[in-house]
């Protein structure tokens, strides 16, 4: 219970705005340590009272499929002592909702099963386009075969399905003409192409200007040495005029340099 309370503590603190609904396990098995979990989520505090703790339990048994289910809890027990750690399970009605960005990411991340170094490449714009477009070109196949067998009388029809189909359809925009379709596509496309050809020139002037960068830097370190080298030569040229100004020069320079060094 001490993981519980920590892992609690860590995600109350870095989202004080969410509400805690319950808690979740990925196995199927209910015991006497998913009574006590249960139990510490919905108590007073921290936990869901007054209102009961959902557990959510997923199944991930490697070969078969991703199974979900959704419990309360009732209070039992005959001794106060054995109330902590007892509980009765019902199960809720639930229902597993997600947006359009959850639901690309989950399958880009399942396309890596079918590969032998389980890795996934992200997919460029045009390339989603084309697997939107031919999911759209397969939903529409199955609904027309089921309309179709409805129609002859070779499925059994389902007024909840029509209902959503014709809501579903009702939501589409009305356009007049195949030529209407066409136009909206292609400027679809433009945009597309438009944003892809804006993206990689910025990345090219962001390379370009790095390189440039560097470049600058490397020539202009060399132009200080250069410059630095020819004005101590400089200074040393007018020197030389005769040996014996030679001589006496070096002598005056000599503690000059001391003193310098010094």
């Amino acid at each position: 219970m001490d993981y519980q309370k920590r892992m609690l503590e860590l995600h109350l603190r870095a989202s004080p705005k969410e509400v805690l609904l319950g808690w979740y396990a990925t196995s199927g098995e209910l015991n006497t340590f998913s009574a006590l979990i249960q139990n510490f989520y919905s108590q007073q505090g921290e936990g869901t009272w007054p209102y009961p703790a959902v557990h959510l339990t997923v199944s991930t048994e490697a070969g078969k499929d991703v199974q979900a289910n959704t419990y309360v809890s009732a209070p039992i027990g005959t001794t106060p002592e054995r109330a902590a750690d007892s509980c009765l399970f019902v199960p809720v009605p639930h229902e597993i909702k997600y947006g359009e960005a959850e639901k690309s990411g989950l399958e880009v991340i399942a396309g890596a099963r079918d590969r032998e170094d389980r890795s996934q490449l992200l997919t460029t714009d045009i390339e989603t386009l084309e697997r939107a477009i031919e999911s759209v070109l397969e939903m529409l196949e199955r609904v027309s075969n089921y309309v179709s067998n409805v129609l002859d009388e070779e499925a059994e029809p389902s007024s909840a399905l029509g209902q959503f189909l014709l809501n579903t359809l009702s939501l589409q925009p009305k356009v007049d003409s195949a030529e209407d379709i066409e136009k909206d596509f292609n400027n679809h496309i433009q945009d597309v192409l438009l944003v892809s050809y804006l993206a990689n020139t910025i990345r090219t002037q962001i390379d370009l200007s790095n390189r440039l960068a560097t470049a600058a830097l490397t020539m202009g370190g060399g132009d200080g040495e250069g410059k630095t080298g020819g004005g101590e030569g400089g200074d040393k040229k007018p020197r030389g005029g005769g040996d014996r100004q030679q001589r006496n020069n070096a002598q005056q320079a000599g503690p000059g340099g001391r003193r310098g060094e010094q």
